[in-house]
């Protein structure tokens, strides 16, 4: 859809306001003129950036105004004049489930509030979002929820007094670290044990309405979860107690899912699925 931006009185700045749904993300540009090749050429910070996707992107959460301010970007810029583009990062596959209530990131600018910016995932439990500020030193930390509690447990070389640091000098796109670590979350497989007593395996992946879970060692089976990638539960089977599990009737959208198995013991795994 294309929006018809108004000149703001004697500036050069052009701005419109519309009316979209909040808990969504949007995906953007800005055209100098009415035609395609007019439009900028977004820098690599702002991008989707993934399958070769070069538009703008922002999340628009719910706010106590119901209004989101992008703020005057400068046309084929990362920010607005005077301000640093900052795009925080994080990896919870090592933290799931996800909240319901998302994953957030609280700064020192904002009291380190666990509510006001809410990231967005594009898949595979990575969660970022795009904020704008002035250079400077600042410290963050994120939280898997919307209440102080639910902070990450930060430790190690990246601490500062148990938050992390920013030192910003200029537009900056955060390397991927895993919550509560200062490093990236170990690669984890489909077959990849969170305890080494387990080992439960998901066939047949991709799926497309229903699919096994079943014990090459005899473990038994408790029960069983599906989330989507927003960490949101969509399938449950409890009480299972069988070495396997089915679950069919998914009815569920094409694309990646995790699911916890949880053993009588209470030791869980997680798998990744595919949905067809």
């Amino acid at each position: 859809m294309r929006y018809n931006s108004y000149k703001e009185g004697s500036t050069d700045i052009y701005s419109v306001i519309v009316n979209i749904p909040a808990f969504t993300k949007y995906e953007y540009r800005f055209v100098n003129g009415d035609q395609t090749y007019e439009s900028e050429f977004v820098p690599d910070e702002s991008r989707v950036g993934y399958n070769f996707n070069d538009n703008r992107w922002m999340y628009v959460d719910s706010l106590a105004n119901d209004t989101s301010f992008v703020g005057a970007i400068l046309f084929g810029g990362n920010a607005p004049a005077g301000l640093s583009l900052v795009r925080y990062k994080v990896d919870m596959n090592n933290s799931l489930p996800v909240s319901p209530n998302g994953v957030h990131v609280g700064t020192s600018m904002d009291a380190f509030s666990p509510t006001k910016v809410r990231l967005y995932s594009f898949g595979d439990s990575i969660y970022e979002i795009i904020n704008y500020f002035p250079n400077n030193t600042y410290a963050y930390k994120y939280f898997n929820g919307n209440v102080s509690t639910t902070t990450e447990t930060i430790t190690g070389t990246c601490s500062v007094f148990g938050n992390r640091g920013l030192t910003l000098t200029k537009d900056t796109a955060m390397e991927m670290v895993c919550f509560s670590s200062c490093s990236a979350c170990a690669p984890v497989s489909v077959n990849e044990l969170s305890s080494k007593t387990s080992t439960f395996k998901a066939f047949p992946n991709p799926v497309k309405d229903m699919f096994v879970i079943s014990s090459a060692q005899g473990e038994v089976i408790e029960s069983v979860t599906v989330y989507n990638v927003s960490g949101q539960s969509v399938k449950e089977i409890l009480a299972i107690n069988n070495e396997s599990a089915t679950l069919n009737n998914l009815n569920l959208s094409s694309g990646l899912y995790m699911v916890r198995v949880t053993n009588k013991n209470k030791q869980t795994q997680y798998l990744k699925i595919i949905v067809e």
